[in-house]
């Protein structure tokens, strides 16, 4: 797999809630999520309609932390093509 290098970011960020590493700067959550492998793809039925989407995983502890949008079947959803979600937990 070669050698893993990790992003820090400073600010207020999200990170994993499994070994705390960081994944994106609030301000940025829309935009840009780091230090994530991405899943195999798959065909999904979300509430806004099927999705081709890859789950994301946190390179520090491989936990699955969100999904990612691959394709938009609908095409009011092609907006989310290429975009990540972060679950978020509490």
């Amino acid at each position: 797999m070669g050698r893993l290098f990790v992003v820090n970011l400073e600010g207020k960020i999200y990170s994993c809630k499994h070994c705390r590493t960081h994944l994106a700067l609030c301000e940025d959550v829309v935009s840009k999520v780091v230090n994530v492998s991405v899943g195999e793809k798959e065909e999904r039925l979300m509430m806004t309609g099927m999705h081709t989407v890859a789950d994301i995983f946190c390179v520090g502890c491989g936990s699955i932390v969100g999904w990612k949008y691959e394709t938009a079947h609908e095409k009011s959803q092609k907006y989310k093509e290429g975009k990540s979600v972060l679950e978020r937990s509490v």
